[in-house]
């Protein structure tokens, strides 16, 4: 293919007109599609619905502890659903707490109590003049949602291929007391699907913060969401590395069962050091008497350990990876060589991130809406909701039937064409 920038003038307007008309044949369609958020499909739902029969009103509702699940008690989470989480999160299970269905929800009580109260006896953020946070980007929305609420100044971070890059990440951490933090999401990152290298972790464990309160916040959303069998992501785990090189208190790790069970009604976890997890246990003893214990109880009745886990994956894997192949097929053959967008295959997680000619990318999701798909918005991938570039867009093939897919794919193809014509014609005015 000719690449649009080599087009002349007439060119342009020739294919611009042949373009317009593909697209407003599509309009005409009244299509609804959405390709805006991760959420899992009916399919991938259904696959967990064996999770509801596995309790009855004749089941035993004892954990190990002996506490009935019904009752109150044991307030950072029953043994049984800590071993599974362990071993999903590759952790000690007495360094992990058992939440609720949302990690989110306890990635933000994390940052609500480092504000109000501090971390292992430093200044509550909320008390300083400057709090900063790195931000790793293009990056997972509702992260910078989260700093962005607590009036948090977010320090965009450029992605290698390698994970953030880490020159910059050691300048500000090593350098700045008002750094605090560093959002991760280090396997199939969000949107991009890049596994953090090696070299990077090591990174990471061996910094030296200025800050005796800097926490990496690794969320590893996608630890084990992978795509293909043969084709897998390794990541080294942060808490041990960190442990070694004499920081055992600089990371929280994060996790759930979001994308694996109900993201609804899932568990969500956080792990670390035996200093941090004694001081959320005390903060959480007055927050709350204890999380949902049968749901618990359920999901290890369920998935019994993490080879239960790692199978049902496989299942889930079975129908994303149709999904994604045909999203990525379909650019490739629509639009490789026109110079006009890149895009990264990932081998798991959620999304596709797909970078635009410079100025472009709100212009496309715009375009793309008017035929009836309805995107994450443009620039919801940086702090403070802006891209510098307005080039990067996040897809998220999950949701839509392969049907939908098809034809959401080709909406996205042709709005980009049309807008990178668009923008090149406008250098000859």
């Amino acid at each position: 293919m000719t690449a649009y920038k080599d087009l002349s003038k007439e060119e342009l307007l020739e294919l611009h007109d042949s373009l317009s008309k593909e697209f407003d044949a599509i309009k005409e369609k009244g299509l609804k599609l959405d390709m805006s958020r991760g959420k899992p499909s009916q399919a991938q739902l259904d696959l967990s619905m064996g999770m509801m029969d596995v309790l009855s009103s004749e089941s035993n509702l004892f954990c190990a502890e002996g506490v009935d699940c019904r009752n109150y008690g044991v307030l950072d989470g029953i043994k049984e659903a800590k071993q599974l989480f362990a071993d999903m999160m590759e952790v000690p299970k007495d360094n992990i707490i058992i939440f609720g269905n949302s990690s989110l929800n306890v990635m933000y009580d994390t940052v609500a109590r480092a504000m109000t109260h501090g971390i292992l006896g430093s200044t509550p953020w909320a008390k300083l003049d400057k709090v900063k946070f790195l931000c790793p980007v293009p990056g997972y929305d509702r992260h910078f949602a989260i700093t962005e609420f607590f009036g948090i100044e977010m320090i965009p971070v450029p992605m290698t291929e390698n994970g953030p890059d880490m020159d910059i990440v050691e300048k500000y951490v090593e350098n700045d007391p008002a750094v605090k933090g560093i959002w991760c999401v280090p396997k199939y990152s969000n949107p991009q699907g890049i596994t953090y290298s090696d070299e990077t972790v090591h990174r990471f464990a061996r910094l030296n913060p200025a800050a005796e309160d800097f926490r990496i916040f690794w969320d590893n959303a996608y630890g084990i969401h992978h795509l293909y069998e043969d084709k897998q992501d390794y990541l080294v785990e942060i808490f041990m590395e960190c442990k070694r090189e004499g920081h055992p208190d600089m990371v929280y790790k994060f996790g759930s069962t979001s994308k694996i069970s109900f993201p609804g009604s899932g568990i969500a976890a956080i792990a670390g050091s035996d200093a941090n997890m004694a001081e959320i246990r005390k903060m959480m003893s007055v927050q709350t008497i204890g999380h949902d214990k049968v749901n618990q109880l359920r999901h290890v009745k369920y998935f019994k350990n993490i080879h239960g886990m790692v199978t049902h994956m496989k299942k889930h894997a079975e129908i994303l990876r149709p999904k994604f192949e045909a999203v990525l097929n379909c650019l490739d053959r629509e639009l490789t060589g026109l110079e006009i967008g890149t895009w990264i295959r990932p081998r798991g997680g959620y999304f596709i991130s797909f970078d635009s000619m410079e100025g472009c990318a709100k212009a496309i999701v715009a375009k793309a809406k008017e035929a009836g798909l309805i995107m994450t918005p443009a620039g919801a991938t940086f702090p403070y909701g802006k891209d510098p570039k307005d080039s990067n867009i996040r897809i998220a093939p999950s949701f839509p039937t392969p049907e939908e897919l098809e034809l959401a794919t080709k909406v996205f193809v042709l709005s980009v064409k049309l807008v990178s014509v668009e923008k090149l014609l406008e250098a000859f005015n």
